[in-house]
């Protein structure tokens, strides 16, 4: 089998390809042949251990894939050979031959392709656990997304709207905000020459935001959390601008707000149950086109850096993905 590995900690020049021996399901496992490989954030964070999940080295990036299966271990009765298939693994994925536990999958559905079931798990899985469990979104509240056109972000956008939200998109440019809207978004808010929390204060007449969904950081964090709404819900999703804010703790007790952390990989290890009633949804709102798991652009394995690259300085609108010959 062919493999990305990264074999020592650096930028995405370092990573090389090489020619593996093909692995062997074990008792419970499955044997996949990805044919599309995501990738989010946190590949260019953990190639240069700068994530909180530290694999040993040699590793391949790539949490999240769609594919076919090519064997089974024993025991596995829930999938046939040929089957298409969709899973998460948060590292290794960016190889032609993938082993991993039957628990792990789920089965594509008709009329939903490869590229886009292999974005579904992280960004719209971190989303809809971030929104229903986390902040408990409710009809009618107000959303306010930043980086609304990223991958997480148009997740935020399109679930949201899902869940009933009015949704504010909030980005760094007019063509970002137009692409955000074109997805669903009710309002676009240019934060690169609009003051974020006026803006937000301004959209809600005064009442400020329901929840603020925040995979940014920096300094927009604690003007987000100025225009918070009494009770609002301020989830913390990740720091793409790649500073961690320093938040004034008393904004949570003038406003009766919640600053609430959102790991979705480590609620996948700790609430299995929730989570693949989580995927359910996704993958059906998916094949009923009510999620567009839009993709950016599909890269061939070998121009993995240019993929990380266009990730890193946050040109992606949408999700990035490799193809795995």
């Amino acid at each position: 089998m062919i493999a990305l590995l990264c074999e020592r900690f650096g930028p995405p020049e370092s990573l090389v390809l090489r020619e593996l021996p093909d692995p062997a399901p074990g008792p419970g496992e499955v044997m996949v042949a990805p044919s599309k490989v995501a990738l989010n954030f946190f590949d260019t964070l953990i190639i240069e251990n700068k994530y909180q999940l530290k694999p040993s080295l040699p590793f391949s990036p790539g949490g999240e894939f769609c594919g076919h299966v090519v064997a089974l271990g024993a025991g596995v009765q829930d999938f046939a050979v040929g089957q298409r298939v969709a899973g998460y693994c948060s590292f290794g994925a960016a190889r032609s031959r993938l082993v991993l536990p039957a628990t792990s999958l789920l089965a594509v559905p008709d009329g939903l392709s490869d590229d886009r079931a292999a974005g579904l798990f992280i960004t719209y899985g971190t989303t809809l656990y971030a929104l229903r469990q986390r902040a408990d979104l409710k009809e009618g509240e107000t959303l306010a997304v930043l980086g609304a056109s990223g991958g997480v972000g148009l997740a935020a956008v399109e679930i949201g709207k899902a869940m009933g939200a009015h949704v504010v998109a909030c980005a760094s440019s007019p063509e970002k905000l137009r692409f955000a809207q074109g997805y669903g978004a009710d309002e676009g808010l240019d934060y690169s020459v609009e003051d974020l929390k006026e803006g937000l204060k301004q959209r809600t007449g005064g009442k400020g935001v329901d929840c603020v969904y925040d995979a940014i950081g920096g300094a927009w964090s604690e003007a987000a959390l100025r225009a918070m709404a009494w009770k609002g819900r301020f989830l913390v999703v990740g720091f793409a601008s790649g500073e961690i804010p320093k938040i004034p703790l008393n904004l949570t007790l003038l406003k009766g707000c919640a600053i609430i952390g959102v790991y979705w990989g480590e609620f996948v290890q700790r609430e299995p149950r929730l989570h693949l009633e989580n995927m359910a949804w996704i993958f059906d709102w998916t094949a009923r086109k009510i999620l567009s798991a839009h993709v950016d652009r599909v890269y061939p394995l070998a121009e993995v850096a240019q993929a990380l690259q266009a990730i890193k300085s946050r040109k992606a609108q949408g999700k990035i993905l490799l193809s795995i010959p």
